[in-house]
């Protein structure tokens, strides 16, 4: 499958908003390593091939291991994910199958033991962001390429 659109020169009003909503993201105390953490989860939920591929060479490039990036998907599972990766995590998948999972009590009560107020908001804006990109890459055709 071939990109359908440019969506970058059609709309570029719109994607300059992703941009800048991208570029907040980055600016957040939320450990760069986890939001690309977020990314590959939530993008491996969506079923994302370009965005999963996109967010595991940035999390290589910073570090992250091939472990953590291989066993993402059963976080649960693992002892080298520390209890704020976790529970960052498991937001990620209930707000990404919001739907389904809605996001309960207990969990919220999680997350701010390990997270301020301002940074419980980022984490649900960087979910929202990478739903939001997963949404528009699937939609418009993008496709994994070799690096």
């Amino acid at each position: 499958m071939e990109q359908r659109i440019d969506y970058y020169n059609v709309a570029p009003e719109a994607i300059n908003i992703m941009m800048e909503m991208e570029k907040y993201t980055k600016t957040t105390g939320i450990d760069r390593k986890l939001r690309e953490l977020i990314k590959i989860l939530a993008s491996q939920i969506n079923g994302c091939a370009f965005c999963l591929n996109m967010h595991t060479v940035d999390a290589r490039k910073m570090g992250e291991t091939e472990q953590r990036l291989y066993c993402i998907s059963t976080w649960r599972e693992c002892t080298f994910y520390s209890d704020a990766e976790k529970a960052a995590l498991e937001l990620t998948e209930h707000v990404t199958l919001i739907p389904n999972k809605r996001v309960p009590d207990h969990l919220y009560h999680r997350i701010r033991k390990h997270f301020s107020e301002k940074e419980y908001v980022d984490l649900v804006l960087i979910i929202n962001q990478i739903n939001s990109w997963n949404r528009i890459s699937i939609a418009m055709g993008n496709i994994a390429a070799e690096n």
